[in-house]
């Protein structure tokens, strides 16, 4: 009969006599281990056990009471208890388990593809391999109280019940930490300000991410055990079909948070780690539906109003998903709210209720309740005024159109990156341009900036760059964002919105009817006093409400102002960050001394090695964005570049990373690749698809020095590929050829 662990007898012969082990291999039941019945029969120790294998096979032992619990989310619960290892240590290269059986081929490889990393084995007991992994895995309550204890405030959190809601959804959800964690989410996000609250599951884990001004933000990290009831939960709250997780899904759901009712929008989406989620908040009590709220200009609000004034006809508010496209329309809704005028809306979903004398109708495809169907319905209601959630296809749009031109006002949204290109996507949609021409009375082309922190802003002392230059009168006073307390060190708060308003004039009638091109639209637009995107954002940048790195996030400068512009002098860093002649640099701050490197350091020389080479000082004061989670690693390499000549502003993941480049504009990034939540890959696709950030150079660094590595990461656009470890002055050397090719 043979043990579980047969491979352990030869070694134990010294500890045994053949007659026991004959007699053990007698008694033993099915599935019985050599190592448990010596323990349990107190014929030998684990000391012993442990000491005779390493005698063998030369296995070093593992050390679990230096075990980091960081590395949990390294390696899945389900793939450690599964082969009964603790991780122990790791590097870009390699991953340190214990294990009491080294010759797991199955776990080796499991391990080895879960990771990423070359899988060493050292010996452990087994028992204390358990001990540590209950220690380190801890159950769902224990996690979700360890979350909530770094989340201050005070919330009383109750769901709003609809009608017809049954008992069974909730029995479903009974576990108490988990009622608790939803709760204190969903209260946070608000107190917060997230205009959304993402739910992403991933390796090991569930992330929770808040969209404030915009921007995500990643608030807790949720163990895995906790995080997919977490997600179940949200979708009982939404009505959602909690057993379906293959299939995408839209709820609703209405929450009172403080006494004060919320609205909910969810959506699920099925990804490779599971359910992701995300939950849209509705305020209304923090939305304020006026037009003077939405921080437009005098004349862009008057603009607006004069569109709101005619009796027919047709207005669309246009951008991206998340610009404040319904916002605009209900503040519009306001503006003409009346006790003589019927007003009719069909959305999906009715995001706000708007309150008397407004009709809101609630798109239901399933009962063949679509826009178009909705709409024809509506027109026999008799309305003043009918708004038209979006329009998606042509036969909403011609009803829209028709309903436009019989003596209906109508409201709409279209996704459109600017106005004049609105004409040309319905006539993409199959309207005809001789059509449109005659109902369209004007275009909103809207967009939303963060507005500085009023508390942290300071005046920009740097000189402007040559790109923007021109743009900025003398005496102007910019400010730039720092970050505090009061914004999340985010350097921002609050948002507003800039707009593009065409108005329909006689010539842009001709014009679109005739089936001009966008260009000739954009400038017949122009010629009748509209603003752009840009001229819009720009006011409120010389005004000090925010900065040029903002209004490039959201929009670029307008073409034919970049084909007029005079050629520029040579710039000294990416982006063209100050125009030449440089300022005079600053005196050099006192540099710390440099910190013992390590083998763990992976540098192979010291940074001060060829001082008086460096002391030239190559970097100019150019920006260099620093991404590394390793903090020694970062600290040297941040000293090393300080040394050169360079400012140097750090992140420590990839979420970090990208906020950083909003916040400096980096005139080079140097970006390592294994990167906790977001990875280095992500963090690249990211930028290069970005406008403000496509041209930013990027120097890849990383211990993932094989071919196909390599060519990934300049598939996606990185301008140079350096592996670990490195030379010191070979780096910056491969640096400023980098910044010189940019310069170029």
């Amino acid at each position: 009969m043979q043990f579980t662990d047969e491979w352990l007898v030869p070694s134990i012969e010294t500890l045994l006599s053949n007659e026991a082990l004959k007699a053990l291999r007698d008694e033993k039941g099915p599935n019985a281990s050599i190592w448990e019945i010596l323990l349990q029969r107190k014929l030998a120790t684990n000391e012993q056990i442990l000491g005779a294998i390493a005698a063998r096979f030369r296995f070093p032992l593992a050390d679990l009471s230096k075990v980091d619990p960081k590395l949990v989310s390294t390696v899945p619960e389900q793939l450690a208890r599964r082969f009964n290892v603790v991780p122990v240590r790791q590097t870009d290269s390699f991953l340190e388990v214990a294990t009491a059986n080294p010759f797991d081929i199955d776990a080796e490889k499991m391990l080895a593809f879960a990771t990423g990393r070359e899988v060493r084995m050292l010996l452990g007991a087994p028992t204390s391999i358990r001990e540590k992994l209950d220690e380190l895995y801890r159950e769902t309550e224990t996690a979700v109280a360890r979350l909530l204890e770094g989340i201050g405030g005070d919330f009383e959190v109750e769901q709003i019940k609809e009608e017809e809601e049954n008992a069974a959804s909730a029995e479903q959800a009974s576990q108490r930490p988990i009622l608790r964690l939803v709760d204190t989410m969903i209260a946070d996000g608000i107190s917060n300000r997230a205009s959304d609250i993402h739910v992403e599951p991933v390796e090991g884990g569930v992330v929770v991410r808040y969209r404030i001004d915009g921007v995500l933000r990643q608030a807790m990290k949720i163990p895995r055990n906790a995080g997919v009831p977490l997600i179940s939960r949200i979708k009982i709250m939404s009505k959602l079909d909690i057993a379906d997780r293959l299939r995408p899904q839209d709820g609703r759901a209405r929450v009172s948070v403080n006494g004060e009712p919320v609205d909910l929008r969810i959506s699920t989406l099925p990804a490779s780690h599971g359910e992701k989620v995300v939950i849209r908040v509705l305020n209304q009590k923090a939305t304020t539906l006026a037009l003077d709220s939405l921080g437009l200009a005098e004349d862009e609000q008057k603009a607006i109003r004069s569109l709101l004034g005619h009796k027919e006809g047709i207005i669309l508010v246009t951008g991206p998903t998340g610009s404040g496209k319904t916002t605009t329309l209900y503040s519009a809704l306001r503006a003409v709210q009346g006790t003589g005028v019927n007003i009719v809306t069909v959305e999906d979903p009715v995001e706000y209720r708007l309150g008397e004398n407004i009709v809101q109708v609630q798109v239901n495809e399933k009962a063949g309740l679509t826009f178009a169907s909705a709409l024809r319905s509506i027109l026999r209601q008799d309305p003043d005024v009918v708004l038209v959630g979006e329009i998606r296809d042509k036969e909403t749009a011609q009803i829209a159109l028709q309903a436009s031109l019989t003596g209906h006002l109508v409201l709409s949204t279209l996704h459109t990156n600017d106005a004049p290109n609105t004409v040309t996507r319905l006539v993409d949609i199959g309207m005809e341009a001789y059509k449109i021409a005659p109902a369209l009375r004007g275009i909103i082309a809207q967009r939303l900036m963060r507005r500085l922190c009023k508390n942290c802003r300071q005046v920009a002392t740097e000189p402007v760059s040559e790109r923007f230059a021109r743009f900025v009168p003398a005496g102007v006073t910019l400010y730039h964002a720092v970050g505090c307390s009061d914004c999340s060190m985010t350097g921002y708060r609050g948002r507003f919105s800039i707009v593009e308003v065409l108005t329909m004039t006689p010539e842009l009638e001709r014009r679109i009817a005739a089936g001009a091109t966008a260009e000739k639209i954009a400038e017949g637009a122009r010629a009748a006093g509209m603003r752009s995107l840009w001229g819009s954002g720009l006011r409120h940048v010389l005004a000090g409400e925010s900065t040029f790195e903002e209004l490039m996030r959201v929009t670029d400068v307008p073409r034919e102002e970049v084909e007029e512009e005079a050629p520029a002098p040579p710039r000294r860093g990416g982006r063209g960050r100050a125009a030449a002649p440089p300022a005079p640099p600053p005196s050099p701050a006192p540099v710390s001394p440099m910190p013992e490197l390590t083998m763990d350091m992976e540098l192979l020389e010291d940074p001060t090695a060829g001082e008086g080479i460096l002391a030239g000082g190559r970097g100019h004061g150019a920006c260099v964005l620093l991404v590394e989670d390793e903090e020694q690693l970062r600290r040297v390499m941040k000293d090393l570049l300080q040394r050169e000549g360079y400012r140097v502003a750090e992140a420590r993941d990839g979420i970090q990373a990208l906020d950083e480049v909003d916040r400096f504009a980096p005139d080079v990034i140097i970006l390592d690749l294994n990167l906790p939540g977001l990875d280095g890959y992500g963090v690249l696709q990211q930028l290069r698809s970005r406008p403000a950030t496509r041209e930013i150079p990027v120097m890849v660094l990383t211990a993932k020095g094989d071919e196909d590595n390599e060519v990934r990461v300049f598939e996606l656009g990185a301008d140079d590929f350096v592996t670990k470890p490195f030379r010191a002055r070979a780096l910056t050397a491969r640096l400023e050829a980098v910044l010189g090719r940019h310069r170029a």
